[in-house]
């Protein structure tokens, strides 16, 4: 039952991968006009990069095996793996959502609202992270899941080592790990 659980992981990892893609591509794009906080003085919902870090974000699929009425009866190392991107999702859908209505209360709230988002986009800021973070270790876990139920040749065609290294690439360090960490906190 194990095997079959990481197989469909595998799977929905795969299936899943075009738009994490897309939103991993975004953030990085963007990282750099948040990291260290919204910038004081500039739109920044204005800026195409964020923008599309908020759009890509909330575009991010998730497979219906990784919803939480699926992701229960997965079994085996593919449970903490749904677990993860599920995580993922939320963190970076969340995240950026909240960070774009900071930016958007910034630009055009009240003085009060300014400083509230001003004051709590750390914490959003750092959701992004903590998501890319989580997302980064998906391909460790899946390679040593892979490995603790048998490998290939426990697999056979159903997951072979090609297809797993291939998806755990996706899922990597260093395809997904966003750099350098956030360097704003909360109240800054």
């Amino acid at each position: 039952m194990e095997r079959a659980d990481l197989v469909a992981v595998a799977h929905a990892l795969a299936s899943a991968e075009p738009s994490v893609r897309s939103e991993v591509a975004a953030t990085k794009a963007a990282w750099p006009l948040v990291v260290n906080g919204l910038p004081a003085g500039a739109s920044t919902t204005s800026q195409p990069a964020i923008r599309a870090a908020v759009q890509r974000a909330a575009a991010l699929a998730l497979p219906t095996i990784f919803d939480e009425s699926e992701a229960a009866a997965i079994t085996g190392p593919g449970s903490g793996i749904g677990s993860t991107f599920r995580a993922f999702n939320l963190l970076a859908g969340r995240g950026w959502r909240l960070i774009g209505a900071a930016a958007e209360a910034v630009e055009h709230g009240s003085p009060a609202a300014a400083r509230f988002a001003r004051a709590n986009v750390a914490l959003y800021i750092e959701s992004v992270y903590d998501a890319h973070y989580g997302l980064g270790q998906i391909g460790k876990r899946l390679l040593a899941g892979y490995k603790a139920l048998g490998g290939p040749a426990a697999f056979g065609a159903s997951l072979t080592q090609a297809y797993v290294d291939a998806v755990a690439d996706t899922y990597s360090e260093a395809n997904d790990r966003l750099r350098p960490h956030a360097g704003v906190r909360l109240g800054s």
